[in-house]
């Protein structure tokens, strides 16, 4: 696969995806960087509409942090029967390690609800070194993660 500038770039024939089951898909967005986050909230959903998925199906969960993302993402996968879940957080580099313990515990966390739930958990969660770093994944120079994170999800869905 070719390296894309833009990570919102994508083929419409690269995504296989038929709503014939009627999928309910799990959106869980960190308020932390909200003004990241909300834009890849907003893409993500933009692009689930485009490709059939109908407003009713979309589930939104608001979480404090990007840590908070894998415990959440269960809940809705146990209680709600989530079909699918996308994790959105950013974790944006300080001038301590909490950094990469936030980053890795996430990453993690996400891996495992997937694997333990057997269902497909993306993980949206951009972890920059800086805010234009995240400014240009989130709409910026280089397109919006949240685009990124839906078409992975129907991918996904489309196994």
């Amino acid at each position: 696969m070719e390296k894309k500038r833009n990570l919102s770039q994508y083929k419409e024939e690269e995504i296989p995806f038929s709503d014939d089951k009627h999928h309910t898909i799990a959106i869980v967005v960190a308020e932390w960087n909200s003004e990241i986050t909300y834009s890849m909230k907003d893409a993500c959903i933009d692009t689930l509409l485009q490709h059939g998925v109908k407003r009713n199906q979309i589930i939104v969960k608001q979480v404090a942090g990007s840590f908070e993302l894998p415990f959440v993402a269960k809940q809705v996968i146990l209680h709600q029967n989530a079909d699918a879940v996308i994790c959105i957080g950013c974790i944006i580099q300080g001038e301590t390690r909490h950094f990469d313990f936030i980053a890795q515990a996430t990453a993690n966390g996400i891996m495992n609800v997937g694997l333990e739930c057997n269902v497909p958990v993306i993980f949206g969660v951009l972890t920059t070194n800086n805010m234009q770093q995240a400014i240009d994944r989130a709409g910026g120079k280089h397109g919006n993660k949240g685009t990124e994170a839906a078409v992975t999800c129907l991918k996904m869905l489309s196994l």
